[in-house]
């Protein structure tokens, strides 16, 4: 893996140029002719960043062998949490919020792992608190595959504030729960809403648990009892995608 921060794959390079091209040193493509990659140079162009073309192989070893879809950006410095206060301004640029609140989510490899689904999944942000919980650490941002640097981490001091504060923007609070009684496919997950989903071993604290509008399960047929945090948050996030008919079409 490179030592200096990374973002690779085609949707998180591609978001980056568009949103912060500031945050990107330089944009290092496959040297092979493909659309996606050719729109990639474009918006590098007009934004003043160098490209460089390089063998596929010198890009499996900058990024530890992940898959990088030909285009690896170099960033100008490591990504960063945001605090309260940018809540407000990402709620106002959106027309629907999807938000995932993680309640003392601790290894970050899992965060690094929703922030992902919460990338592929078009979330606004992903919300935690400070305390007991993962951050952007070097594990979390390479498990994130470039999307610590596309999606919005936001850390709180305190959880129940930030849930009552969007309680009152008008976002609706899902709490995922293994006993809860409303299975999440037959949840309405159309309007602006929060996805709550609880740390590694205890789930949610009491006082998210009742803070939520709703708790929601994941049917499970199986001999296991749960999923994974970060494979639930996936099937959560993509639950409202299919609700909400956001399927991105496969890129070119």
């Amino acid at each position: 893996m490179s030592a200096r921060p990374i973002a690779y794959g085609l949707h998180p390079v591609r978001t980056l140029l568009q949103r912060e091209p500031g945050t990107v040193a330089r944009l290092l493509l496959a040297e092979r002719e493909r659309p996606a990659l050719a729109e990639l140079a474009t918006l590098a162009a007009q934004t003043g960043i160098a490209v460089d073309q390089r063998p596929a192989a010198a890009l499996d070893r900058l990024c530890g062998g992940a898959t990088h879809q030909g285009a690896i950006a170099l960033l100008t410095a490591a990504p960063t949490a945001l605090d309260e206060n940018a809540l407000e301004g990402i709620l106002a640029q959106a027309t629907r919020p999807l938000l995932l609140v993680l309640d003392e989510v601790q290894d970050p490899r899992n965060l690094g792992a929703c922030l992902r689904s919460a990338d592929a999944a078009g979330a606004h942000a992903v919300i935690a608190p400070r305390r007991n919980a993962a951050g952007l650490t070097p594990a979390a941002i390479k498990t994130a595959a470039g999307a610590a640097s596309t999606v919005p981490f936001v850390q709180v001091g305190n959880l129940a504030r930030m849930l009552r504060f969007l309680h009152g923007a008008g976002i609706t609070l899902f709490g995922a729960d293994a006993s809860a009684t409303a299975p999440i496919y037959q949840t309405d997950l159309t309007g602006p809403c929060a996805l709550l989903l609880g740390g590694e071993g205890q789930g949610l604290r009491r006082l998210t648990r009742e803070l939520c509008d709703q708790l929601v399960s994941i049917p499970m047929t199986g001999a296991v009892g749960s999923l994974n945090v970060s494979v639930a948050a996936a099937v959560c996030l993509f639950e409202a995608v299919r609700q909400r008919g956001a399927c991105p079409a496969p890129p070119a």
